[in-house]
């Protein structure tokens, strides 16, 4: 489910907000003032990253929902040859929640990151233990992040249909696709503009961090300023690479062929990867936790009518304490079903008797 995949990463996200706000608590505690300064910068400048690019990438999860008539990813596939403008806008949201310059998520986790290696710098060894699980957590994180979008990008936008609804599937109207260009378009500002970001985020949590907060986040600003020139620089020489490459092809003659297919004569987009077998490295590294099942039908005999994998990774905390807690929940609570009498009087009886209740209980206290 593409919309519950983006829910899921909300968890990513406030994680790294309530990171960057216990570096700030520990950088007050330990009186260091950089520490505490780049925390709550960044943690402060990820609530608005946030609300932007997951608002993006809602939008477009909700654009293909519109053009297609399913969220099921497997299902979906092919859709940036007809839906390009949702295709660049979900790209972008993608880039911004994985932490990749030059787009946004990567001003406010850059501060972060450099708030914990302040800590292990400068704030001995109990800030230094705590910054190392911060820097291994947002690489860890990050790693994640990105196999995950690569996983949605690639199944849901790139290849070719795999059902009907996405043969026929068509762009979203304006009404859809200027605030999907909005947020974009904040997305990539807030990146290239980090360091007035930063300085801006800084000013702010000097409420929390002292007065002197943006003046300790200025070598942040610094490494920001050069990390968002290498990004231009990056993009400026892909671009140039892109006209040269045209201009030569443009007198010559190209031809079209199809990819390598592995020796299949016919290949279909049954044959792509799905987002269960793009996704199953990962899965079977994190077994242990994710409790993944799968139900495998083997081929039988020279000529086997049916093959089939299946995989299921289930919500290990919502089955194994959520579920039950509710369950026992509804249970106990289902015995007071007794009070629901469906009369008037027996309700106004109870508010009488609970009146009568505080009245003794005030008198009493």
């Amino acid at each position: 489910d593409l919309k519950r995949l983006l829910a899921y990463h909300s968890i990513e996200n406030i994680g790294i907000i309530l990171m960057g706000a216990g570096l700030g608590l520990m950088g007050v505690s330990l009186g260091s003032p950089a520490m505490a300064a780049l925390g709550f910068a960044g943690a402060l400048l990820h609530v608005v990253n946030h609300a932007l690019f997951k608002g993006l990438l809602f939008l477009s999860a909700g654009s293909v929902l519109s053009g297609t008539g399913t969220r099921d990813i497997e299902k979906l596939g092919g859709l940036l040859k007809r839906m390009p403008l949702t295709g660049g806008a979900f790209l972008v949201g993608a880039v911004a929640i994985c932490g990749l310059p030059p787009l946004n998520g990567f001003v406010s986790e850059f501060l972060v990151f450099l708030g914990a290696v302040k800590g292990a710098v400068s704030g001995g060894a109990a800030a230094a233990i705590c910054a190392a699980v911060v820097v291994a957590a947002l690489a860890l994180i990050g790693g994640l992040a990105a196999a995950c979008f690569a996983k949605a990008f690639g199944v849901v936008f790139l290849g070719e249909p795999r059902t009907p609804c996405t043969r026929d599937a068509r762009e979203a109207g304006v009404l859809l696709v200027v605030p999907m260009a909005v947020l974009a378009a904040l997305c990539a500002f807030i990146g290239l503009a980090g360091p007035e970001a930063a300085r801006a985020a800084a000013a702010a949590s000097a409420v929390l961090a002292g007065p002197g907060a943006a003046i300790h986040a200025e070598g942040a600003v610094d490494a920001l300023g050069k990390a968002v020139c290498a990004s231009c620089l990056l993009a400026a020489l892909v671009v140039v690479l892109a006209l040269l490459r045209r201009g030569l092809l443009s007198g010559r003659e190209v031809r079209k062929a199809v990819t390598w297919d592995c020796g299949y004569a016919a290949p279909s987009a049954r044959m792509q990867y799905t987002a269960s077998s793009f996704a199953q490295p990962i899965t079977d590294l994190f077994g242990f936790f994710l409790r993944q099942r799968k139900h495998v039908v083997k081929p039988a005999g020279y000529f086997p009518e049916k093959v089939s994998v299946e995989t299921e990774t289930p919500d290990v905390w919502m089955e194994c304490f959520y579920a039950p807690l509710l369950r026992r929940a509804k249970s106990a609570l289902s015995k007071l079903l007794i009070l629901q009498q469906g009369r008037i009087q027996i309700y106004v009886l109870y508010l009488v008797l609970t009146l009568i209740a505080v009245l003794i209980w005030k008198l009493g206290v």
